[in-house]
């Protein structure tokens, strides 16, 4: 019987898409257990389901529905197809995909089937209405690699696609592009209706950041998550275009030949309107533009004027300001060779004092995603911070449209740059890693619990590890974030920031962040300190998981020493290693109520004696199958008897805590 459906939904979804064998299809099992759902809720799926396709049957693409009335055994059920497909294709891929979602989810209480026509989705808690941007499956042919492929013209050009698509009436865009001049690109975005424009485009642009990760050089790929879709084809998508220069050449009738005429003077007066509309918008845009950067540096230059009261939503009077031509001088007009390094804000550059002193200069760019509130705020948080453990502020710059912090500098780079140079890595030596966790821990408790403010960093990473010349570890970039005040422990937010890998799961899923979202960062910082593997870039190892699902593997097996940078193997004690993944993993776990606070991390990391509980498998990861065939595609459901090999998902979805 499973045979059978995934002969007719691979039928579904190929009639149009057979060149591209890869991109079938996927699914995500979530809330797995041992043992089926209770009968009334089953019965109460099966009613769903067959409500969900019916209605499909009649309608523009989207639906959702609910069956039952229990709180316990009530379920809710969703699905959305491509805006170009009819009733028919709607119908029929809602229909299967009913059929194949029990198949290969038969002990779940909340799955995901994705399919290239549609989605289909249920779950016992209520999501209608909430941005879901996990689990986000990438899907893409690995048999079409071009260099450079996905360059930022093409990063562009779908950028603005999706500010199309997510201000169209059905939430959906497609749109023809030109790369190199020569080559044609299809790009096509969707979002499901039950979310708003704003949401959506928050679901897009996120989804477009995963392109980094796995697809730049991709000629086809697509991303798929629970609330949008993005892909990208060599193919137009339109299930009923029509290639005319395939037809035969007819003979021009004089009736015809005026009716192409008629055509050509219209195109030719819309061409004409269109570029003065597109000259008047370029126009409007540099304007708005002008006027934003004009009230940014008002705002900022009232931060730092003198005669500012001295409270606390001011910056400390204490900072001091150095003039540009100063910084110009020593970052010899911010060249190339000075560069330090670049993020999302802008590049970050090394000065040098007339005096021979020192200095990092942080520059953030007029077309920074950091803002100028996130430049604010990181002032004035760093201003009041003062640990061995963080990076220190030395002075700021706000001048003739520059915006410019200054910091201590630290000549060993970033905790990121040492972990991926083997050779940098290699002289990292355990004394040296467990003083970087121990350091990072001690900075992250000083920031929750002992500073004058309850600071949740929000975005605490490999790359915001700074170390100084004894390789003690410094945290940085407070661009994004929070401070708690009172009795406050958690915060709600639609804006989800952060950096892919990192985020907890409640942070991705809900937008709840706390002091354990820090302390999820703090886990999968330590265990790829100890791995010396990146959980970002892990799943295109051979292992095809996660760095969070590897490592639980080996310590569900007892051999958790095999996680272990094989080049600290001769300087390492196994003990204090084999403590550690277990802290890390504790850290990781899906449930923040069940992670530790950092007070409890540093006094586990600092007691020979103390007993540590066992950590709960966190399944929050979603595991990518990367078995190869011939030829280099991967493996996927194309071969019926595989299915369980596609996506050997298992995810929980949490509720916030």
């Amino acid at each position: 019987m499973l045979y059978l459906w995934l002969v007719t939904i691979k039928f579904i979804c190929f009639f149009h898409f057979a060149y591209a064998e890869p991109l079938d299809f996927r699914y995500a099992c979530l809330d797995q257990s041992s043992n089926p759902p209770f009968p009334k809720y089953q019965a109460n799926l099966n009613k769903l389901l067959s409500l969900l396709s019916s209605h499909a049957a009649e309608s523009n693409g989207f639906g959702h529905r609910t069956s039952g009335h229990d709180h316990t055994d009530k379920v809710y059920g969703l699905y959305f197809c491509r805006g170009d497909a009819n009733a028919t294709i709607c119908n029929s891929c809602v229909e299967n995909s009913s059929e194949m979602i029990k198949q290969v989810c038969p002990n779940n209480v909340s799955a995901i089937f994705w399919c290239p026509f549609c989605l289909l989705r249920y779950s016992n808690k209520n999501f209608f209405g909430k941005l879901s941007l996990w689990p986000r499956i990438p899907m893409f042919d690995a048999t079409q690699n071009s260099t450079g492929e996905f360059d930022s013209d093409a990063r562009i050009l779908m950028n603005g696609l999706i500010e199309m698509g997510s201000e169209a009436p059905l939430m959906f865009g497609t749109h023809m592009f030109n790369i190199n001049g020569t080559q044609r690109r299809y790009g096509w975005v969707q979002c499901s209706r039950d979310i708003t424009c704003e949401q959506c485009r928050t679901c897009l642009s996120n989804m477009l950041q995963e392109v980094e990760y796995c697809c730049e050089e991709k000629r086809v790929w697509r991303i798929f998550s629970p609330s949008c879709v993005v892909m990208y084809e060599t193919q137009p998508f339109l299930l009923n275009g029509v290639q005319h220069d395939a037809l035969a050449p007819q003979k021009a009738t004089e009736k015809d030949e005026a009716k192409s005429l008629t055509i050509k003077i219209i195109i030719a007066v819309i061409g004409v309107v269109a570029v003065a509309l597109l000259a008047f918008s370029i126009y409007y845009y540099r304007r708005l533009e002008r006027k934003k950067e004009e009230k940014e540096m008002q705002i900022l230059d009232a931060m730092f004027s003198q005669d500012q009261t001295n409270n606390e939503e001011n910056v400390n009077t204490d900072l001091p300001t150095i003039p540009l031509s100063t910084i110009l001088k020593c970052t010899d007009n911010f060249s190339d060779k000075y560069k330090l390094g670049e993020g999302g804000f802008g590049g970050v550059y090394k000065g040098v004092l007339a005096d021979g002193r020192e200095m990092a200069v942080k520059r953030l760019s007029k077309t920074s995603v950091q803002g100028v509130e996130e430049f604010k705020n990181e002032v004035m948080l760093i201003a009041k911070l003062q640990h061995r453990n963080l990076v220190r502020l030395l002075a700021c710059c706000i001048e003739k449209k520059e915006k410019l912090l200054i910091y201590e500098y630290l000549p060993n780079s970033s905790l990121d740059v040492q972990l991926r140079d083997m050779v940098k890595a290699a002289l990292l030596d355990w004394k040296r890693r467990l003083n970087i966790i121990n350091g990072i821990a001690k900075g992250l408790l000083y920031l929750h619990e002992d500073s004058r403010l309850r600071v949740i960093h929000r975005d605490l990473k490999a790359s915001n590890v700074l170390l100084d010349h004894e390789m003690n570890p410094k945290i940085s970039d407070f661009g994004l974030a929070r401070t708690f005040g009172g009795d406050q422990d958690e915060e709600n937010t639609i804006r989800i920031v952060g950096t892919y890998g990192y985020m907890a799961p409640e942070y991705a899923i809900e937008g709840v962040f706390s002091v354990k979202s820090d302390v999820f960062s703090f886990g999968v910082l330590l265990l790829e300190i100890i791995s010396g593997k990146r959980n970002n870039k892990f799943y295109l190892s051979e292992h095809g998981q996660s760095l969070l699902t590897y490592a639980w593997n080996f310590w569900s097996e007892s051999k958790c020493l095999e996680l272990m940078d094989p080049s600290i193997a001769n300087s390492c004690v196994p003990s204090e290693v084999s403590k550690c993944i277990q802290i890390g993993l504790l850290c990781v776990q899906d449930n923040a109520a069940d992670r530790p606070t950092m007070s409890s991390v540093v006094h586990m990391l600092g007691s020979d004696n103390v007993t540590l509980p066992s950590p709960i498998c966190s399944v929050f990861s979603v595991g990518r199958s990367t078995n190869t065939v011939e030829g280099g595609a991967s493996s996927n459901a194309n071969a019926p008897d595989a299915v369980n090999d596609v996506n050997d998902i298992t995810l929980s979805e949490l509720m916030p805590r």
